[in-house]
């Protein structure tokens, strides 16, 4: 679990393509990384495998591969990178699994004042569980939605989050990984389990708590 508060940036040092998934060597210089540990990569959760210096490895399969960006990386990309969230901590940002629902397409940049408005297209059955002011995690990186449509929504960077993630070297047409806040998933269960048990599901549909009746 996750907060989606990037703590570095990492460079891809190698990948290896191996039968059935691949081996992503990542150089880093966040520290207490072992084996064992899981680690946010660009929003994917992977579990590391080995550690050496400042590069650790991490495999992904090809079932995680199709679903996210990481089937596009190449060697020197640059990576957002999260370490799993501690018991102790603040939670900065919100709860982030890092299991990616989809990927988005970057369709405009344009600024706004000091900071930078992004829209982003997703797939329907994405937006769906995105909604205006709420969460959302666009390449691990903790963001709140100004609009929404059924087809892409829209944030707004400051100038902070530009210089301390990747986002800031992203341009129209570039793919990003989005997870939805969990949250919604487990509303919309529950509510689909309750449906003809009293609750009021118009109420909620008309206030914009549940969408795509």
């Amino acid at each position: 679990m996750f907060t989606g508060i990037v703590e570095d940036i990492g460079t891809i040092a190698a990948i290896g393509k191996m039968s059935g998934r691949w081996e992503f060597s990542v150089r880093t210089g966040l520290s207490l990384i072992g084996e064992g540990d899981s680690i946010a990569v660009d929003g994917v959760c992977l579990t590391v495998t080995g550690m050496e210096r400042d590069t650790f490895h991490a495999d992904a399969s090809f079932e995680t591969l199709g679903a996210t960006t990481l089937n596009d990386k190449s060697v020197n990309d640059r990576v957002n990178l999260e370490r799993a969230m501690r018991t102790d901590s603040r939670l900065g940002g919100h709860i982030v699994m890092g299991h990616v629902d989809g990927v988005g397409r970057i369709e405009a940049i344009k600024k706004a004042g000091d900071s930078m408005v992004y829209t982003i297209g997703v797939p329907k059955e994405t937006a769906r569980y995105i909604v205006r002011k709420g969460s959302v995690s666009v390449d691990g990186i903790s963001l709140t939605v100004n609009e929404q449509s059924d087809t892409t929504f829209t944030v707004n960077i400051i100038p902070y989050t530009v210089s301390k993630t990747t986002i800031g070297l992203k341009v129209p047409g570039d793919k990003v990984n989005i997870e939805t806040d969990i949250l919604g998933r487990y509303v919309e269960k529950f509510l689909t389990a309750e449906r003809g048990s009293g609750i009021d599901l118009d109420f909620l549909y008309t206030y914009g708590y549940i969408r795509g009746k």
